[in-house]
């Protein structure tokens, strides 16, 4: 199975950016999409972007990202009912 994850552009030269998540920096291809920016969202799977996300999309992936390898959090009281 293959996983591809969003990760956060911090530089770019040329046609290769170095990208950013949870402080794993590497670099990967992002020719494969038109104006890619400092600051933008992308789904990074083999060292090349693939696709850009929206902001909130990228982090709500990440959230989930994080709970499949930690566990679900704890319901408050208020939670359970």
């Amino acid at each position: 199975m293959c996983l591809a994850i969003p990760m956060k552009v911090v530089e770019i030269e040329g046609p290769v950016a170095q990208v950013e998540e949870a402080g794993v920096r590497r670099a990967a291809r992002v020719d494969l999409i038109e104006n890619v920016k400092v600051g933008d969202y992308v789904i990074v799977h083999a060292g090349v972007a693939i696709d850009r996300l929206d902001p909130e999309e990228a982090e709500e992936t990440l959230r989930l990202f994080e709970e499949m390898m930690t566990g679900p959090a704890t319901p408050t009281t208020d939670e359970q009912g």
